[in-house]
């Protein structure tokens, strides 16, 4: 399947790079990544008879 790029939108693309150089909305987001993960592998262990974590 051949995927073809969208149009970047110049001001999106402004608003992402200040966020990526800052480092308080960097830490928000991987700990937002790192609690969405561990939710995940807990929920999925659970269903699988697994023990819960904690």
């Amino acid at each position: 399947m051949i995927r073809i790029a969208k149009e970047t939108d110049p001001e999106k693309l402004a608003e992402l790079k200040k966020k990526i150089n800052d480092k308080e909305y960097l830490a928000f987001a991987i700990r937002k990544i790192a609690q969405v993960l561990t939710n995940e592998i807990v929920q999925q262990d659970e269903e699988e008879g697994g023990h819960k974590i904690g």
